[in-house]
């Protein structure tokens, strides 16, 4: 059977991921497409929209064979790290190719930019280091290096957000030992972080969930950029759970953390660095909401997204030394839920699978398990009893969706 991987978040499942899925399938001429996707707290920091167990169904039911999760290690991480972690979690399920949506749209922009550097790779990394000393981030410093060394503006453009995560799959891609066959579709109408409508059917995630809030969680101004098997699914986990999740949910618990935790202690949190401890815990007395914390705590250096994966950290209590035990290599593969072709393709490969297949976590007691439970623990404090704790089940007691 042959397999094609997408790398997505589905935050919700809209009408540019079913492009996507359908695009995926007729250009590799795939018989199963999986999913790696990121559990409850994504990329940027952000709690998901609905849990990753709704999101798996969103995405079954649209097309996609098998879905599984990248773990909160790689998750909640920047580029470079959460392209090396899903990047092996589809090479490890011997995916023979993988297509990722990018503003390109040319797959050899990427190999041909990838080369560039490769060649150019001292003045690139001498470029970086003078870039972060003068105090900006260190993915803009990536990118501001590739602009300078890329006079002609001859290659993929790497100031676009789809085009930075679709290089750094190229680059994980590439450093494997049989790399699989990439394919990139170009986005269409919406781009990623556009926060209002400008198309009658494709939305971005961000404009979505910006109405969807905006509208009191109501799901009305949304409807004719998600497939129906979306809007069910939403409306159900309104019912069941009695609210959408958002960063405001969380602030209290943050807060709380901020104000009863040493600052030595917090020092210890991952990714926090040169002294940012003392600012976060001096605004958070000063802050009403976690919209007027992040405004206060933004600097030149420190990215919103890059904070916001930091508050996560915090609330999860990740620590350094945990994360440098976790995001070096795949431990296990998490499966959130098949169709009947995507378990048809499990049997046929499990035995040869490099990680165990976790189908029931409550069967697996492992360590390396214990971030992504923490993760999923924190995830559900933001909703009200007695959701809350019908969320806290799901995590140890819901087998993978089955959708035939």
């Amino acid at each position: 059977m042959k397999s094609t991987g997408l790398i997505v978040e589905y935050n919700p499942f809209h009408n540019g991921h079913l492009h996507h899925v359908e695009q995926a399938r007729q250009l590799t001429n795939a018989d199963v497409i999986i999913a790696v996707m990121s559990g409850n707290f994504l990329q940027r920091g952000e709690p998901a929209i609905v849990s990753k167990w709704t999101r798996a169904k969103m995405a079954l039911s649209a097309g996609v064979d098998l879905v599984v999760e990248l773990p909160y290690a790689f998750a909640v991480q920047h580029a470079k790290k959460f392209a090396f972690g899903s990047i092996n979690i589809l090479k490890a399920l011997d995916c023979d190719n993988f297509c990722f949506g990018s503003e390109s749209g040319d797959i050899d922009e990427f190999y041909q930019a990838l080369n560039f550097i490769k060649v150019n790779q001292v003045t690139y990394e001498e470029n970086v280091k003078k870039l972060m000393k003068t105090g900006i981030s260190f993915p803009s410093a990536l990118t501001n290096s590739f602009t300078m060394i890329n006079h002609q503006g001859e290659f993929v453009d790497l100031t676009k957000p789809n085009n930075i995560l679709g290089f750094h799959y190229i680059e994980a891609n590439h450093e494997l030992i049989t790399p699989m066959k990439a394919y990139t579709i170009k986005r269409k109408n919406a781009n990623y972080h556009d926060k209002e409508f400008s198309s009658s059917t494709i939305a971005s995630a961000t404009s979505i969930r910006k109405a969807t809030f905006e509208g009191n969680q109501s799901l009305q101004k949304i409807e004719q950029y998600i497939p129906d098997s979306t809007l069910k699914a939403m409306e159900e986990y309104l019912s069941e759970y009695g609210s959408f999740h958002h960063w405001e949910q969380y602030w209290p618990f943050l807060q709380y953390r901020l104000l009863n935790i040493s600052s030595e202690d917090l020092e210890e949190i991952y990714d926090i660095e040169e002294g940012l401890e003392h600012r976060l815990q001096k605004m958070a007395k000063e802050s009403q909401s976690f919209q007027e914390f992040m405004n206060k705590i933004k600097t030149k250096r420190y990215t919103w997204t890059r904070l916001q994966r930091i508050c996560v950290h915090i609330l999860t209590n990740t620590k350094k030394n945990e994360m440098k035990k976790l995001h070096d290599k795949i431990q296990y593969i998490r499966l959130l839920g098949m169709t009947h072709k995507g378990r048809e393709y499990l049997n046929h490969k499990k035995k040869d699978l490099p990680f165990p297949i976790i189908s029931k976590l409550s069967s697996y007691p492992n360590e390396f398990v214990q971030l992504d439970v923490r993760a999923a623990n924190i995830y559900a404090q933001g909703l009200k009893e007695p959701y809350r704790s019908s969320l806290f089940k799901m995590e140890y007691a819901q087998p993978p969706y089955y959708f035939n």
